[in-house]
């Protein structure tokens, strides 16, 4: 990835950080973007100290004028924009049956995130059209293909990201630019997904511990995917060595099997 530039929306997450980290290392110029600047000052010196490249802007990804215009600057100050990655968290409702839901309570938690993944995503796509060639990244977990109860907009959120993917995908490809969606299943290292496991094992009267070991059991490989391996496969599927992957998801969740 040496050379390589990258936007990383959401950069100060459990996943965001360290796939900030991880591209750095790997050689590209990252450029951080959330709506709080501190945790991202935190991991630009954090990577700076590390060797790497890394800006923060503060940017809103659900407001398209100022997602245009970061974007912009960072063409101005780079040259160029080869990789967008959407790594913000909203609030998807988990917890909520869908019957408890209003119309605009549904509308909030299952799209508020499609709506900031295509925000950033068409105008990531119309620049790297413009110079033909370009990777854009989305994330989701297994639960986007494989419902489960009291998950609110969770499932809805992560169907509705992997078909945006595919349709930028086939639309953008002629024009040389890649789009591909991770389901990194749950990384118990990840603040968040430590918070939701902590819910569902509350749900179920369990222990942490034993709801964790459970999640891994259903997987190929009897156990959880770290964030440092889910950043690990983007790295790689942002690369040159993945050239003709696109218009897919890329099981990254330890192989638990949905499909």
């Amino acid at each position: 990835m040496a050379g390589k530039v990258a936007v990383i929306y959401g950069a100060s997450g459990g996943v965001g950080s360290m796939v900030a980290k991880t591209f750095a290392r790997e050689g590209a110029k990252v450029f951080l973007v959330g709506r709080r600047t501190e945790p991202l000052d935190a991991l630009a010196m954090e990577i700076s100290k590390a060797g790497g490249s890394a800006s923060v802007s503060r940017v809103d990804a659900l407001d398209s004028k100022a997602v245009e215009e970061h974007l912009q600057k960072v063409v101005a100050e780079a040259g160029r924009l080869d990789i967008s990655f959407n790594l913000i968290g909203t609030n998807v409702g988990i917890g909520t049956p869908l019957v408890k839901l209003t119309d605009e309570k549904f509308t909030a938690v299952a799209f508020d995130k499609v709506r900031s993944y295509f925000i950033t995503m068409t105008a990531a796509a119309r620049i790297m059209e413009r110079q033909g060639s370009g990777v854009i990244l989305g994330l989701t977990a297994p639960n986007a293909r494989l419902p489960r109860v009291n998950m609110g907009g969770f499932s809805v959120c992560g169907a509705a990201i992997e078909a945006l993917c595919r349709q930028l995908a086939l639309e953008a490809g002629p024009n040389g630019v890649r789009v591909v969606c991770l389901r990194s299943g749950g990384t118990p290292d990840n603040p968040i997904i430590h918070e939701v496991f902590e819910y569902l094992a509350k749900q179920k009267g369990v222990p942490f511990e034993e709801f964790a070991r459970s999640e891994g059991e259903i997987t190929a490989l009897k156990r959880l995917p770290l964030t440092t391996e889910v950043a690990n496969a983007a790295a790689l599927i942002a690369s040159d060595y993945a050239s003709t992957i696109t218009a897919t998801v890329v099981n990254a969740s330890s192989g638990e099997l949905v499909d």
